[in-house]
């Protein structure tokens, strides 16, 4: 794990402590039926002819700083929603990319596109509050999930009726994320120590994931060039955030994209 996540995991284990203090989890366990209903997640990435998008609202990054000057989250999701996204990924964690929970519920009301929670999930407390939010499906990331708490969360994220985005960045961590039962699993093109971003690293993964999965590329797409060389290789959706907050115009940026 890079220095980077161990502080960001670090941060997040206080933050999920300090929020259990203040309401348990069986009190947000008796709040679940009022949840919202559950959007398709993976039928959404997959229904189109083309490559799905799933369009990130992202308001900074610990290594850029604020993304947006303007930044509005539900404006911005309604620009996804009307330019052919195919679902949202709403970034939730507010010490490193200064995003809020009350985004994604924000969003889930506005939008009927499924919804993503972007967060460093660690416990089963952070997938009830992302079900009590609007969340139809989260992330998970395989390298700050060692030994079998991946499979753990996964399943604890089946029963509360959402899907998983499992990413990986280390090929290591491959195996074990099939072995899991991840049906939706993202390759992360963005190196976790050097930061640097190659589409050829979701090519070289691509032949040892089963055909069954819904494969999705993440970071480091930025041109419709792009697109159509994922599309062409085999993979499903991308995740895209970066190329998209930062455009002057971001319907036009996401229909370039997309070819629409």
């Amino acid at each position: 794990m890079s220095d980077i996540l161990q502080t960001i995991v670090a941060s997040k284990r206080r933050e999920i402590d300090d929020a259990w203090a203040r309401t348990p989890e069986r009190d947000l366990l008796a709040r679940l039926n009022r949840a919202p209903a559950v959007c398709d997640f993976r039928a959404a990435l997959v229904r189109g002819p083309g490559i799905g998008v799933i369009a990130e609202v992202k308001k900074a990054s610990p290594s850029a700083g604020v993304l947006r000057a303007d930044f509005d989250p539900v404006a911005i999701a309604r620009i996804y929603e009307a330019s052919g996204a195919s679902a949202i990924s709403v970034l939730t964690d507010e010490p490193f990319f200064q995003g809020k929970l009350t985004y994604l519920s924000d969003i889930r009301r506005s939008v009927s596109l499924p919804v993503l929670r972007k967060d460093f999930i660690l416990d089963r407390y952070q997938l009830v509050e992302a079900r009590l939010a609007g969340a139809d499906a989260v992330l998970l990331i395989a390298e700050i999930l060692p030994g079998a708490e991946l499979a753990a969360l996964l399943r604890e994220v089946h029963a509360l009726g959402m899907q998983a985005l499992v990413e990986l960045y280390d090929c290591d961590n491959l195996s074990r994320v099939i072995d899991a039962g991840a049906s939706i699993i993202g390759i992360n093109n963005r190196n976790l120590r050097t930061f640097q971003t190659s589409l050829d690293h979701t090519l070289d993964l691509l032949p040892a994931i089963p055909r069954d999965r819904c494969i999705i590329s993440e970071s480091g797409i930025r041109t419709r060039d792009d697109m159509l060389r994922l599309q062409q290789a085999g993979v499903h959706a991308v995740l895209i955030g970066e190329t998209f907050i930062r455009a002057a115009d971001i319907g036009q940026k996401l229909r370039e994209l997309t070819g629409a």
